[in-house]
């Protein structure tokens, strides 16, 4: 079984999706990062170099590579992934997805300690900013995260936690 970890940047899809692949014996696979391997360059420098629509197709390559290789994992995807071409779709068709809630205030200090440079979205807001736009992120991505085979509260959310949602 093929478990897609999806949400917001900061919502605990790479921290919790390792624990929850650990706990089940998993192979953890966290999409951003295999596309970088991929790619040899990070997300800013695509994003930099050949911007959002080629960074994406790129994405939905690497998510069909990932299903081909991989049939027990535990699958992290960035946050915008499900909300591209038919990709929540795809994501349901080969396994179940987890849609980790998390309010947007906490998604801002999660974000602010974790630091900003690395994510090209985000690099250069100040936090008023920040709080603006992923306000207005999730408002437009929140139709996509819906169709999650399930919604997990995600603000204290545990591996253990997961592991009983998936075993449900």
């Amino acid at each position: 079984m093929r478990i897609f970890l999806i949400g917001m940047m900061g919502s605990g899809k790479t921290t919790l999706g390792r624990q929850l692949a650990a706990r089940l014996g998993y192979t953890f696979v966290d999409l951003d990062e295999y596309l970088v391997q991929r790619q040899g360059q990070s997300i800013a420098q695509i994003f930099e170099r050949q911007g959002q629509e080629h960074f994406r197709r790129l994405e939905r390559e690497a998510l069909e590579e990932v299903v081909q290789k991989y049939t027990k994992a535990v699958i992290s995807t960035g946050g915008g992934a499900p909300c591209f071409f038919d990709n929540i779709d795809f994501i349901n068709q080969h396994g179940i997805s987890l849609y980790l809630e998390v309010p947007v205030v906490q998604l801002v200090q999660r974000l602010l300690a974790q630091g900003l440079a690395q994510r090209p979205l985000l690099a250069g807001k100040s936090p008023e900013e920040l709080n603006s736009y992923l306000s207005e992120t999730l408002v437009l991505r929140k139709q996509f995260y819906e169709r999650a085979t399930h919604t997990c509260p995600a603000a204290n959310a545990s591996a253990e936690s997961l592991v009983q949602v998936v075993k449900q």
